[in-house]
């Protein structure tokens, strides 16, 4: 069986926490708990990591064996080159998400660093973001045969 990883950058571990007015109320285990049973109704392996450090995300994108990479990289969306070599390195099919709309935010967040070096970008829908992003990134998966009756 082959497995995305879902990958949450900074603060991801803050939500339901924070800013709810933008992040809403929903956890990072809410979230994820959606995703395994997306995952095991599909016959999809599922790996999730947390981090608020770039390097450590980094070194897990790098040291990946998952056919493919669900990504909020949170804030290191706009700054990190890091995570952008990382990802452009391992050369797996990604898709971008992210619970709010970037480019309806703050100026400095309509840049993503990230965009250019992955397979797509989901943004605005919340946890939904994320459902879209595993669904697309599944189909890619299945068209490239990487996953059996996906």
């Amino acid at each position: 069986m082959k497995k995305i990883i879902v990958i949450h950058g900074p603060n991801l571990d803050l939500l339901g926490k924070r800013e709810k007015d933008i992040y809403g109320a929903e956890t990072i285990d809410d979230i994820n708990s959606v995703l395994i049973s997306k995952a095991k109704e599909t016959g999809v392996g599922i790996e999730t990591f947390q981090s608020n450090h770039e390097g450590d995300i980094v070194d897990k994108i790098r040291d990946t064996d998952a056919s493919g990479i669900l990504i909020n990289p949170a804030a290191y969306t706009h700054t990190s080159i890091a995570i952008r070599d990382a990802l452009s390195a391992k050369r797996l099919p990604t898709v971008e998400v992210h619970l709010s709309n970037i480019y309806a935010r703050e100026e400095f967040r309509h840049k993503s660093l990230i965009a250019p070096v992955v397979t797509g970008q989901i943004s605005g829908f919340g946890r939904e973001s994320y459902v879209l992003g595993f669904d697309a990134l599944r189909m890619m998966l299945k068209e490239r045969s990487c996953i059996e009756n996906a």
